[in-house]
Order: structure tokens, then C-alpha cells, then sequence
């Protein structure tokens, strides 16, 4: 059976501009849980996980918790976790990680 963990974790071992699911990091105390970038947009995002907030990867990358958070109307870090395991663990149940 395949581990969703396993995949997370082989996922981060990526460079960050080419992960696919989303992943924790910490910086000066503070923890987010960084979205891995859509083709569209122009950086990733950064996402506290309890609060529905989110600053700019570069942003946090330069700043760590000094960086400018703005309030998100519907995600939260702990939320995009949430949605990638769920998503992962659709994709095994259809047999798409054999």
C-alpha cells in the first residue's frame, strides 16, 4: 500500500519551485505552509496554518515572520494540508500511484 506521508515526503525533496503538494517551513519561530506555484501565477504563497492569512514565498524568504501577511477570505495553511491529503489519497484509491 502506498504511504501518503511517502509521497509528501519524496515531493520535498524537490527544489521548491517544482513541488507539487504543499509543505511546512519555519522561519524565526513561525511556521506556514508554503502552496506550491500555479503556472499563472508569479510566486508561491505562504500561508499561516491556523489563521487565514498569507504573505508572498519571496516575502517570507527575505523576511521569515516579519513578512507582510494579508487576510485570505478562505484558506488557511492547516486547510491546504487538508485538501493535498485528501487529493492524494483520491489518487490512490483510483490507482494512480501503483
Amino acid at each position: 500500500m502506498i504511504d501518503i506521508d511517502a509521497i509528501f515526503a519524496a515531493d520535498r525533496q524537490r527544489p521548491p519551485h517544482e513541488r507539487s503538494l504543499p509543505w511546512p517551513e519555519t522561519r524565526n519561530g513561525m511556521t506556514v505552509i508554503v502552496e506550491p506555484k500555479p503556472h499563472w501565477a508569479n510566486d508561491m504563497r505562504a500561508f499561516l496554518s491556523d489563521v487565514r492569512e498569507y504573505c508572498t514565498y519571496a516575502d517570507w524568504l527575505e523576511n521569515g515572520a516579519s513578512a507582510r501577511f494579508f487576510g485570505h477570505i478562505a484558506i488557511c495553511g492547516d486547510d491546504l494540508i487538508r485538501k493535498a491529503r485528501a487529493l492524494v489519497a483520491g489518487e490512490i484509491a483510483d490507482g494512480h500511484w501503483n
